[in-house]
């Protein structure tokens, strides 16, 4: 909606009430209340029995024909004749004296409504412009009248004719001396004794050209009242609930209060955070956020937000970091119009944040859009209405700002937020990340970047690459307490005394020797402290290790917890083996009437997605789990408990640490939360260090990751014609992350030597190419450009360690593509980058080999896998022979991917194959993000054409894996195979039928499905459709 609430120009009916005339009300003084009460009870009474007979009138047929048939054919009665009667009398020569009110002025007078809409034409808190006479009886009536400044006299008046009288208002004042005076203005200190005096002076010094202005002036005031009627007559106004009408009204002023509030930088913020009121209405429906902590208040008030600077700001875990974002990118939507874009670290984050905020967009009119997997438009579809909010990974993010630069479209963002910023310094994804903020920085001077994080240390080095501001807090909701555990005695760490740490209770506990044997740890002893009255996370070290604590602590628990919400234990079990195709794990069978579970990336995504739904609702009580979930989705608990200072076998890290015992303590639910590290005496001295030592510093991995780093970004530079030649890549590196830290990241090379080095490789792999220049150029002035090739790998977004490789596969296939099956495509799409995790079982392989069609036997022999070699492998005799291991490595995990297609089922493939049900739909995931990314790669060349329809069809297969008629309803944000199979055998067959779905329909329908969750499959749905 646009334009101010003010704006809105409203039609209003004119109740007409028989009063008595001029005359006769100056003759007999104020009318007394109830003198009329008869007359207006019968006007009403008439005036219902004519409208309740009057027939319907006709619709306007659009024609100009003169709906009134010219002047001459208005009654004597109507409202133009009248003016003209007394205009007429009006411009009469005033030497007869003063004028007397005539009887068709006091007719007019008698239908005017309840103010005096005859007398006061226009008003002004200075000025109000009078056509009255300037009769006796006139005058001791005005002494009786009083206009209040600031009442508006046009309200009851059609708004044509209001627009007329407000453009004869201006024009006048625009006018001459003279002019001014024939308008007749009464200021406040006049009287109308000394107007009559004025006009009588002025008629007596006209001329025949003032009388010739007279009588054109008559004549426009005529002919524009006549056409403001008409078009008051042609009108036809639309029916809107009022109610409908002052929200949109109501919501429409406060927007552009907001706009003019953030425009303006002034302090006088809106309703909320320059919001409007309704924003803070749905925090509290949706979140249930009634007020926000004082911490939050500060930083959105902050001077560097409203004069638009860039900010990093640092909290610890659960401290509500998220909702200041929130905020932000609302007002950017809302009052700035632009754009958003908000970075996360993984896919299921994505997901949860696109269900939490649909609800929004379809409240506030804004899009949420997906950018995660195979999902994602680049460039995206430019809109003029309404604005976007896209929630990307880190690679698709990257995407996403690649194709907005190569569009010129980089300044439709108007803010990117990144949450946990301190990945920046985590590898690969971390120097992704950190090109995608430098080419921001680079091409657009009016995007807004927010980073936010709980373990940051070197900041200083980040806010000089971001040109940021930072705000930092220790304020956390609810109190942490940290606890050492060594043998059975607990201690509390203390900075302040000399060891670190003070003694703070011996453990009491009555263990038996078989306990002992089993639970060492004593983790049995630690978790019934809490449960099942509160919750409690176990963090292990190993995915195997979760599966066997969480066994063994049912095994000691009383009886007494099988009963603690038994009913809902029961339901979950039936919705787990539901979601499961009927199969369901045997330690979770075991546990979860006890309100155990574990939870780990060896789970499939239905499976944690409803652990972490019952664990949230208090149905579980007890997670054991591994270091993903404090780097996931926000699950806190009373207690958490750390197995072991380990992850995997790896010591931890500070910022680890941190994540993971930032999940203690529920807000509005606890008033401490506690977090317990588990440690042998050997560990002692290295645990010391870890709870007392400062965050680790964030490093740049822009240098070291070589391929997905800084050839990938120099790629880009020249490809998206940010840089012509190394002077300007210098300059652009220069300002990068990698450019603030080289001097201490890489001392023996300058910035300069390592970015031409990078160059010199992409020219050698055929990416980029000199261009033919004099001799006496010098080289960093030699412009380069990019290859079809580096194109192609651009668009694809391929880490260019594989570009060569799959341009090889590809042109191989071409020689001999069997199209009999969907074998030889699968091995084309199935990631380079997971070949090495891949352990195959020989014989398992072997007997996959034989089951294979003639046709598909074929395709083992294009891409190089001999029978003989598994035949070899499998008995256990030596391989003489070198092969390819990768390609037999690919070629076992395009067997895993086949037998999906085929199955659509994980548990059966995982079991299969001797596969852990998490790794294959892994493996799944990232074959339908590879076959996207191989498809954006043909499409640039065109000896590849064949490839595109193919792979088109095939990405969406590897996408959902499941049948035709459950694609659309996969494509709805947070509907999983389990959840849209139900929704398909319920009816709901498109993504239509779901936003139009009910939600309390929903419950009844589907089972096991809360009111929250179908709340958000519709808005999604709607978001969608």
């Amino acid at each position: 909606m646009e334009g101010s609430g003010s704006g809105i120009r409203r039609r209003v009916s004119i109740r007409k009430r028989r009063r008595r005339s001029l005359g006769e009300t100056a003759a007999t003084g104020r009318l007394e209340p109830g003198e009329d009460d008869d007359d207006d009870e019968e006007e009403a009474t008439e005036g219902r029995r004519r409208r309740s007979e009057s027939p319907e009138p006709p619709e306007y047929d659009g024609s100009e024909e003169d709906m009134f048939g010219g002047y001459d054919s208005f009654t004597e009665n109507s409202f133009l004749t009248h003016v003209d009667d007394l205009e007429q009398k009006y411009m009469q020569p005033l030497d007869r004296g003063i004028i007397t009110t005539q009887p068709a002025f006091e007719k007019l007078c008698s239908r005017s409504t309840e103010t005096r809409e005859f007398d006061i034409i226009a008003t002004n808190s200075n000025l109000v412009e009078v056509k009255t006479l300037d009769s006796p009886e006139t005058l001791n009536l005005q002494e009786n009248m009083t206009i209040k400044p600031g009442d508006d006299l046009l309200d009851d008046v059609p708004c044509s004719q209001a627009l007329y009288f407000e453009e004869t208002k201006n024009s006048s004042s625009d006018s001459n001396c003279q002019s001014a005076k024939e308008s007749y203005p009464l200021y406040s200190y006049q009287t109308l004794n000394d107007i009559s005096m004025e006009q009588t002076q002025q008629k007596k010094n006209s001329s025949p050209k003032s009388t010739e202005s007279d009588m054109n002036r008559r004549r426009s005031l005529k002919d524009h009242l006549k056409s403001a009627m008409t078009g008051n007559a042609k009108a036809q106004t639309p029916k809107f609930s009022k109610r409908n009408q002052l929200k949109e009204a109501i919501l429409s002023e406060e927007i552009n209060v907001a706009k003019k509030t953030i425009e303006s930088s002034s302090d006088d913020l809106g309703p909320f955070y320059s919001l409007p009121s309704k924003v803070r209405d749905l925090f509290v429906q949706f979140k249930g956020i009634k007020k926000l902590y004082d911490w939050q208040h500060t930083c959105l008030t902050l001077t560097c937000l409203q004069q638009r600077k860039n900010l990093i700001y640092s909290l610890p875990t659960s401290g509500g970091k998220t909702l200041v974002a929130e905020i932000l990118m609302l007002q950017e939507l809302l009052c700035r119009q632009k754009n958003v874009l908000m970075i996360l670290p993984y896919v299921a984050i994505v997901q949860e944040k696109i269900s939490s905020l649909s609800s929004f967009g379809l409240e506030l009119g804004f899009l949420v859009e997906e950018y995660a997997g195979s999902k994602g438009r680049f460039p995206p579809i430019k809109r003029r209405g309404k604005k976007s909010l896209y929630i990307a990974t880190i690679e698709k993010g990257h995407g996403l700002v690649n194709s907005l630069i190569e569009d010129g479209r980089i300044n439709e963002l108007g803010l990117v937020v990144i949450d946990e910023l301190h990945m920046i310094g985590e590898g690969s994804r971390g120097a992704v990340l950190e090109i995608t903020l430098a080419k921001i920085l680079y091409m657009s001077k009016t995007t807004q970047i927010i980073g936010m994080s709980a373990t940051l240390n070197n900041v200083e080095e980040l806010q000089e690459f971001l040109k940021a501001e930072y705000y930092t807090s220790k304020f956390r909701p609810v109190e942490l307490k940290e606890y050492l555990k060594i043998n059975d005695t607990i201690f509390e760490v203390d900075i302040k005394s000399e060891k670190g740490y003070t003694f703070s209770r011996l453990l009491n506990c009555k263990y038996s020797d078989n306990l002992k044997k089993m639970d060492p740890d004593h983790l049995v002893a630690l978790v019934t402290e809490v449960i099942p009255s509160y919750s409690c996370l176990v963090f292990c070290p190993t995915k195997k290790n979760c599966e066997n604590v969480a066994d063994m602590i049912c095994k000691f628990l009383n009886k007494d917890y099988l009963k603690h919400r038994e009913k809902e234990k029961c339901d979950f079990l039936k919705n787990l083996k539901n979601i499961s195709n009927g199969s369901l794990c045997p330690v979770l069978k075991r546990t979860v009437p006890f309100g155990v579970a574990y939870h780990h990336s060896g789970l499939t995504n239905d499976e944690r997605k409803i652990l972490e739904e019952a664990y949230a609702t208090g149905v579980l009580c007890l997670l054991t789990c591994t270091s993903t979930l404090a780097a996931g989705v926000n699950l806190p608990a009373r207690r958490v408990i750390l197995r072991a200072p380990y992850i995997a076998t790896q010591f931890l890290k500070r910022n680890q640490y941190q994540q993971m015992i930032g999940r203690a303590g529920r807000a509005g639910m606890d008033t401490v939360g506690e977090s317990i590290l588990i440690l042998q005496e050997k560990d002692k001295h290295l645990v010391l260090d870890l709870v007392n030592s400062p965050l680790e510093n964030c490093y740049s991995h822009l240098g070291q990751e070589v391929t997905k780093g800084i050839e990938s970004l120099l790629l880009s530079l020249i490809g998206l014609k940010i840089a012509k030649n190394l002077e300007d890549i210098y300059h652009f590196m220069c300002g990068t992350f990698f450019g603030i830290q080289q001097k201490s990241l890489s001392k023996e090379k300058s910035l300069w030597e390592i970015s031409r080095k990078a160059l010199e490789n992409l020219i050698e792999k055929g990416l980029l190419q000199k261009k033919n220049i004099s001799k006496n150029a010098e080289e960093s002035q030699c412009d380069i450009h990019i290859t079809k090739l580096g194109q192609a790998s651009l668009k694809g977004t391929l880490d260019l360690a594989y570009c060569g490789i799959l341009y090889k596969d590809l042109k191989k296939g071409l020689e001999g593509l069997v199209l009999e099956s969907y074998l030889h495509l699968i091995y084309l799409t199935t990631p380079y980058d997971m070949v090495s995790q891949c352990r195959p079982d020989w014989m398992l392989y072997l007997r996959q080999l034989n089951h294979l069609s003639s046709a598909e036997q074929k395709v083992a022999a294009i891409v190089g896998v001999s029978e003989s070699f598994i035949i070899k492998k499998a008995s256990g005799q030596a391989i003489k022979k070198d092969v390819d291991k990768d390609v037999v490595n690919r070629f076992y995990l395009s067997f895993v991917l086949y037998a999906l297609l085929k199955e659509t089922n994980v548990w059966s493939v995982s079991e299969k194959f001797n596969m852990s049900r998490g790794y294959v739909q892994n493996l799944l995931t990232g074959a339908a993000s590879f076959s996207s990314c191989i498809l954006h790669f043909c499409e640039e060349l065109e000896e590849f054409w064949v490839y595109r329809a193919l792979l088109t069809e095939l990405t969406k297969k590897l996408s959902y894996c499941v049948r035709a008629d459950l694609v659309p309803l996969m494509e709805v944000t947070g509907i999983l195979q389990s959840r849209a199979k139900q929704l398909y055998n319920a009816g709901y067959k498109t993504v239509a039928h779901l936003a139009n779905a009910d939600p309390e329909v929903l419950i009844r329908t589907i089972n096991h499905l809360s009111r929250r969750q179908a709340k958000q499959i519709v808005s999604s749905a709607k978001v969608y459709w």
